[in-house]
């Protein structure tokens, strides 16, 4: 190994730290979700709201503020400062996760900037990083923000859908550049040309994939925004019907398409079957193609976890009918779970069409 690819590793177990953070974080805000507290922090500070309260009398002008919001007078009015606490920890602890990966990123730059370990092909992909970094906190605060305008209860689906589809497209390019640094795709190494016809025919199919999982990503995260798992708690109909009649409102058809809870269940499921159905057909021809030991790795990954996340999909909506509010039970579990898998079937998609590129 010579030095540059010992630096180009360094650079690369960094961005991983990253990505793996990234993870957690994403996760955190499913928590977050689940546990209604993403409007329980009224302000953005950014430096001042690194820190909890450190008194009670913090603490009851923090909840004074919470009590202005809508949520606390129409939903959660019999809160006491117990309840507002335990909802505060896990939005506080999502911002503070946040500010730790800035910090990991921040601290990282620098000292890869002093030890002369970044080349030139590395500063594009570090700025654009940069920036989508920026980008997902300023998300983030509009999303928080539509939850405290007039008599909202909870941020918008449309708003929560975007933070989440940024936050994954911000996880993937990091995850893609960690890749660039230490993976040699395969098509480096044919010379044939009918095993390079088949990887042109595979990188194709992974577009494909890939733009199917982008529109099931978001309707994943309306199903989140929206509640809407116990709207349908039922498989494999839809509350006793293979097509809902339901699924056309009275909107037009953008608006039905991300309000109408039903449709949104039609939708999810049926991108659900059609993934699973275009994995395992691709996975047969991933599976007739040799290549490193990376590819001989990645190629299975996608089935096994669409797979898993189908099933997931399915518990999760019969374990909404017995959904207890303010309690983390099944439910939550499986839900957490179905996000968590959920990412990791868009990061092995990912490592096809790296390796193919």
């Amino acid at each position: 190994m010579d030095l540059n690819d010992h630096k180009s590793k360094k650079v690369a177990n960094w961005l991983l730290v990253g990505v793996i953070m990234t993870v957690i974080q994403i996760a955190l805000g499913g928590i977050t979700r689940l546990t209604g507290s993403g409007l329980s922090i009224t302000e953005w500070d950014v430096v001042t709201g690194s820190l909890p309260p450190m008194s009670d009398a913090a603490w009851q002008t923090l909840f004074a503020k919470y009590k202005t919001t809508s949520q606390f007078q129409l939903l959660n009015f019999e809160f006491t400062i117990d309840n507002f606490k335990f909802i505060f920890f896990w939005e506080w602890f999502h911002r503070l996760w946040a500010r730790s990966i800035g910090l990991v990123f921040a601290f990282g730059f620098i000292y890869f900037l002093v030890k002369k370990y970044f080349q030139p092909k590395m500063v594009k992909p570090l700025l654009v990083l940069f920036l989508l970094g920026a980008m997902q906190g300023a998300i983030g605060w509009i999303m928080v923000a539509s939850g405290l305008e007039g008599d909202a209860v909870y941020v918008k689906p449309t708003r929560l859908a975007l933070h989440f589809i940024f936050a994954m497209g911000l996880l993937t390019y990091t995850y893609w550049f960690a890749l660039s640094l230490t993976v040699q795709p395969i098509r480096r190494n044919i010379g044939n040309q009918d095993a390079s016809n088949k990887i042109s025919a595979i990188r194709n199919f992974a577009w494909v994939i890939l733009l199917i999982l982008f529109f099931q990503l978001i309707y994943g995260a309306l199903m989140a925004g929206h509640k809407a798992a116990n709207v349908a708690s039922t498989w494999p109909t839809i509350n006793g019907e293979w097509l809902p009649a339901s699924i056309w409102g009275k909107d037009s058809f953008f608006i039905n398409a991300i309000n109408n809870t039903i449709w949104v269940h039609f939708i999810h499921r049926g991108l659900a079957y059609l993934l699973l159905a275009l994995l395992l057909v691709w996975t047969l021809r991933l599976l007739k193609l040799q290549g490193n030991p990376f590819w001989v790795r990645a190629r299975i990954a996608p089935a096994i976890l669409v797979f898993i996340q189908v099933l997931l999909g399915i518990f999760t909506v019969l374990a909404s009918a017995h959904i207890v509010p303010g309690v983390w039970g099944g439910f939550e579990w499986l839900a957490q779970l179905h996000q968590l898998v959920g990412m990791l079937l868009l990061l092995s998609v990912i490592n096809i069409l790296y390796a193919t590129k």
